[in-house]
């Protein structure tokens, strides 16, 4: 399609280009062509009409000559001295004779006849002394003339015959004939036709070369021009026009031939344009043929052009689609030196590039760049073609084990990049020296996780690989003097145990790990009951997005009041979910949930809203309260977190002194750099920060020292057995003397009892919450809870026992 495309186009536009400009050069030679022969035709009939003019001024000459021989004559003049007419008419008829003269007489001064020896005498007289009047206006003898005699053209001159003054005039005349035309033809190839007016001032022919049929339609023709020409002072050319004789055009001018005598008499001179063109005709003609031939050559070196061009141009798209197809193999071969060359070994280039390119790409989506292990789409092909196997063979023999690297993260920020490439760089070395069966494999399917799948492995063998991975992990690995220790979670999956296909094998080998990590368990084997995806877990999901949308969430609010004064300060905001079929589900249930499937976001906005709308409402009736609310790891690593607590807040008109957002100490060391970032960005908006359930994470006082937190909660299982044990109230005092030395205040959960309450307030614990002070209610029977409050009587007569002397 290309080729013939091409070679069409190309040859279309040379042959297109080339016949345009010819037939421009054609139709402009021509139009030169017939300008230049219709000038030299008019330059013929110009130079035909001095030609013609010529021939009757000789044969004027001739008659002069003879007529002035008479009148020399002595005798002749003897005759007119005497009067002697009958010699006189016997010498005119001699000389006519001689002459072969039409008309021949002899007239006095006075113009009156004395002797004729010719017909026309009467006839003559009439234009003699005209003729006469001329010659003495100019002071010459008088000038030959053409008159019409009997119907027919004559050349008539006189002469004076002086004794020695002018005694009288011969005249003598010449029948105009054809012979002089037909001179005229030989001398200048041009035909004569001799016109005349007719009474109706029509012309008509009386003689000419033409046939008498010819000279009568040139007579008539001429007859109808339009305003033709007739006068003798008239320019060349005014006197032109075409005729058309026996289908042939004949450019014709007119000579009169009688001037001031009406002009009467005229002679057309005809030229034959056919014959005149005939020569440049041949000329166009040969114009033609070397046109035709030059096209035709011109043609076939474009086509030769073309297909030069075209065939290896059809090469390259034959093979880019062989490219296209993922074929690499052609080479493209050469083209010559040309432009067309150079493009070929452009393509070649471009082959072998892309054919290495392709490679690198096809090894890079396989392959792991750094550890040169399977990857995990490669890994996902391998655990699929091992599965199928196991099903047909009908033995539980494939097992995937997952293993996800401890603290990799922390190695990477700490020690950096590099250090963690050769960490993965060990661990990778350290897994292939594991494998034993020929088809086993590792891979690394992530930045800190590698995955090994077992081929004939049952859960034993499945277990006792597990137990050797994390003997060969104990090794401590040594880099640039820095000694790492090694440790990891396992997740195991066995096939057809666990799933019957690669990749549910796969995603239950990955909820183990998840599992292992979570639990800091080692290695994990997979559980149905560990599966969140079930589908008991995605209709909880589903119907967690229903209970939002459809307002079944409620806010539950309890009271936080300071120990010294037991005034109501402040109460910790909790969500509740009211099932339509359920009733009031617990948070345990959901709460989990959320956060492993990350709706927790969905449910801390929720929370957030309503207790800004609560917030604005009570403060509308006067009733002034520090509200907080928990944010989980998800939350502090939304970047976008600050922005919609400033919205929210915004919004309702809260102040965000108001509120106090409670984070948890594990939730901050899943990933501390984010989560510092995430509340600096609160706390500069003035909200208050607070850490929840101090004591029970990986406590950091480095990091509690650079988090912008204003309050610290006492886990509630230090405060439940601090009155029965003196080690969890010493933990207790510490914390509190701690937390007051950076600044920050102190809030005790889990207050179930009086003791507590007076021993929380000797510790000057500022705040506490718990069941006796009052459990978690609806947000609209708080309100009506602050105003009964008042602190129990009995909290004066409480003692305390020996062991705790030394805190009063």
């Amino acid at each position: 399609m290309l080729r013939r495309r091409l070679d069409y186009q190309i040859v279309t536009l040379f042959l297109g280009l080339l016949l345009g400009v010819q037939a421009f050069s054609f139709l402009l030679i021509r139009h030169s062509i017939d300008s230049n022969a219709r000038a030299a035709l008019r330059g013929e009939l110009s130079q035909g009409e001095l030609v013609f003019q010529r021939l009757l001024d000789q044969n004027a000459d001739h008659l002069l000559q003879a007529s002035r021989l008479l009148a020399a004559d002595y005798g002749f003049r003897a005759a007119v001295a005497s009067d002697d007419r009958e010699t006189l008419a016997s010498a005119l008829d001699n000389h006519g004779a001689r002459l072969n003269a039409q008309v021949a007489l002899f007239t006095d001064t006075r113009f009156s006849l004395k002797a004729s020896a010719g017909r026309y005498g009467s006839e003559v007289l009439g234009h003699l002394r005209r003729m006469a009047g001329e010659a003495a206006a100019g002071r010459g003898d008088p000038k030959p003339a053409i008159l019409v005699l009997g119907g027919v053209p004559h050349q008539v001159v006189m002469v004076p015959v002086r004794a020695p003054l002018p005694i009288g005039w011969v005249v003598m005349g010449f029948r105009l004939d054809e012979g002089l035309l037909h001179d005229m033809r030989k001398l200048a190839a041009l035909d004569v036709v001799v016109l005349q007016k007719n009474g109706q001032k029509r012309w008509r022919a009386t003689m000419g070369t033409l046939d008498d049929a010819d000279g009568a339609a040139v007579a008539s023709q001429w007859s109808s021009l339009p305003a033709a020409p007739a006068r003798a002072s008239a320019p060349v050319g005014d006197t032109m026009a075409a005729v058309r004789v026996k289908d042939a055009d004949y450019l014709g001018s007119l000579m009169p031939l009688n001037a001031g005598q009406d002009q009467n008499v005229s002679a057309v001179l005809l030229r034959s344009i056919d014959e005149a063109v005939a020569p440049y005709r041949r000329l166009q003609v040969g114009i033609l043929v070397l046109t035709a031939v030059g096209v035709f050559v011109f043609a076939l070196g474009s086509i030769i052009t073309a297909r030069r061009i075209t065939t290896p141009l059809s090469t390259l798209t034959r093979l880019a689609r062989r490219l296209g197809s993922g074929d690499f193999a052609v080479a493209m071969p050469p083209a010559g030196d040309d432009e067309i060359g150079e493009l070929a070994e452009a393509f070649e280039s471009m082959r072998v590039a892309v054919r290495e390119r392709e490679a690198e790409i096809t090894r890079l989506a396989f392959v792991d760049a750094l550890t040169d292990l399977p990857n995990r789409v490669q890994f996902a092909r391998e655990v699929r073609d091992a599965a199928t196997a196991s099903l047909r063979e009908g033995a539980p023999t494939c097992a995937v084990l997952l293993v996800d690297l401890d603290r990799f993260k922390h190695v990477n920020d700490v020690l950096g990049h590099e250090t963690g490439d050769h960490l993965l760089l060990d661990v990778s070395r350290r897994l292939r020296a594991l494998l034993q069966g020929p088809l086993d494999c590792v891979a690394r399917l992530g930045a800190d996780q590698f995955a090994l799948l077992l081929h004939g492995c049952n859960l034993e063998g499945a277990q006792v690989m597990a137990a050797r991975i994390a003997q060969a992990l104990e090794t401590p690995l040594t880099i640039d003097d820095h000694r790492i220790d090694l440790s990891a979670g396992i997740g195991i999956a066995l096939c057809p145990e666990h799933a019957t296909d690669g990749t549910t094998l796969l995603r239950r080998a990955e909820i183990a790990l998840a599992h292992a990590k979570q639990a800091q368990l080692g290695a994990v084997l997979f559980t149905p009951d560990q599966d969140v995806t079930s589908a008991q877990s995605l209709s909880l999901l589903s119907e967690l997005r229903v209970a939002v949308a459809a307002s079944q969430l409620r806010l539950y609010l309890q009271p936080k009041v300071l120990l010294r004064t037991a005034e109501v300060v402040g109460a910790e905001a909790l969500v509740r979910w009211e099932h339509p079929q359920r009733g009031l589900v617990p948070p345990m249930q959901f709460i989990p949930f959320a956060e492993q499937t990350g709706f927790i976001r969905t449910l801390t906005h929720w929370l957030l809203v309503e207790c800004a709308r609560t917030w604005r409402e009570w403060a509308d009736r006067g009733l002034m309260l520090e509200l907080s609310l928990n944010l989980s790891a998800r939350d502090l690593i939304d970047q976008d977190l600050p922005e919609k607590v400033k919205e929210v807040l915004a919004l309702h008109g809260v102040d965000p002194r108001a509120l106090c957002l409670e984070i948890t100490e594990s939730s901050i060391m899943d990933d501390p750099q984010r989560a510092l970032n995430t509340l600096h960005r609160l706390h500069d908006q003035g909200l208050r920060l607070a850490i929840d359930d101090f004591g029970t994470g990986y406590s950091s006082l480095a990091y509690l020292k650079r988090l912008p937190v204003d309050e610290l909660k006492i886990d509630r299982s230090f405060v439940m057995n601090m009155e029965r044990d003196v080690d969890d109230a010493k933990i207790v005092r510490s914390t509190i003397d701690l937390a007051h030395n950076l600044g920050l205040k102190v809030v005790a959960e889990g207050l179930e009892t009086a003791p507590q309450w007076k021993l929380l307030d000797l510790l000057s614990c500022d705040q506490a919450q718990g069941y006796w002070v009052a459990r978690p209610m609806p947000k609209e029977q708080f309100p009506a809870w602050v105003r009964q409050w008042q602190k129990p009587p009995v909290m004066d007569e409480i003692r305390l026992p020996s062991a705790f002397a030394d805190f009063a």
